[in-house]
């Protein structure tokens, strides 16, 4: 029996597939292992900075080194909506500069979107990430007109520690309130895979960030839920072993039982770091969970105002 031998042709399309396996593993590597700003490197390659501008590089809002925040438009008129988006990392870790691909991505479907930095522990202890992420927002509708954003159609948006925040925002008045926000200017909150339930505190970061608080309980989303809080999109996996499907599940509930109508949307398949790579190039061919952000901002007026077709435009 005669054995097949690749001439040059098939040594040649062994090789360049050998070379595409090797880099897509080494890309897949990188994100796993550098994250943030692996990942935003790879979504800027991919998509490229078409369709949207960045206006705003990491502007004080207020005295403090971390209180600054990125801002990223859509090419076309507006006025748009305005989406401040707060980012996660366990209220130790994470900046606006590395999320500068929700930036660009949200800015192409037609929202105006700000990525608001607060600080963070040691520094940040509760309840200075929620003053900070509310002085942000207050700092954003103040500057709405300037960038092309209705400020009469704000959403907030936050991943992790991040949606902790935003939740807490919308939930409890006083944040807001205190730093001027005006009552009801929140139209939506959209929490990914937000702890709302988790005291007693049990992790490292739990406890850095809240384990000084005199009265744990006043630190938790569950125990302020009310009738007039804004909507909210509460979005999780269900593989998810950091932050519990059951924290967006009980909070769900919890809102439902006072009359604010809430259901917790499980992605089934997703872990805790899924729900923001999702939203980059590299993984956006999966639009289980931007169908589900872009049904719930078109349900509450702000309806995107281009289409992602296959994580490209």
């Amino acid at each position: 029996m005669s054995r097949w031998k690749p001439g040059k042709l098939g040594w040649t399309v062994i090789t360049i597939a050998a070379l595409a396996a090797m880099l897509g593993g080494a890309f897949i590597y990188g994100v796993r292992n550098h994250g943030l700003a692996m990942l935003d490197w790879a979504d800027r390659t991919l998509g490229g900075t078409g369709g949207m501008r960045q206006v705003v590089d990491a502007q004080p809002y207020g005295p403090l080194p971390a209180q600054t925040l990125d801002v990223f438009v859509p090419d076309t008129p507006g006025p748009h909506p305005l989406l401040v988006w707060v980012p996660g990392g366990g209220w130790h870790s994470g900046t606006a500069g590395e999320y500068h691909f929700i930036g660009r991505n949200f800015a192409r479907l037609g929202y105006v979107t700000v990525l608001a930095g607060y600080r963070l522990v040691p520094d940040g202890i509760y309840p200075r990430m929620l003053e900070d992420s509310a002085a942000a927002v207050r700092f954003a509708l103040g500057h709405a007109d300037e960038w092309g954003a209705d400020p009469q159609r704000l959403f907030l948006m936050g991943q992790s520690a991040g949606a902790y925040n935003v939740v807490m925002l919308g939930l409890e008045r006083q944040w807001l309130g205190r730093a001027g926000v005006p009552e009801g200017a929140v139209k939506g909150v959209i929490g990914l895979s937000g702890p709302y339930d988790f005291h007693p505190f049990t992790s490292d970061s739990a406890r850095a960030a809240f384990g000084h608080a005199p009265d744990p309980a006043a630190t938790q989303p569950i125990n302020h839920v009310r009738v007039d809080a804004p909507p909210m999109l509460l979005l999780t996996g269900n593989r998810d072993t950091t932050v519990k499907p059951r924290n967006s599940l009980v909070l769900a509930k919890a809102l439902t039982g006072v009359g604010r109508p809430t259901q917790a949307v499980v992605i089934a398949g997703l872990n805790h770091e899924d729900t923001v790579k999702l939203l980059a190039r590299p993984f956006s061919r999966d639009r289980r969970e931007l169908d589900a952000v872009l049904a719930f901002l078109t349900q509450h007026g702000a309806p995107p105002s281009a289409a992602v077709k296959d994580g490209r435009d």
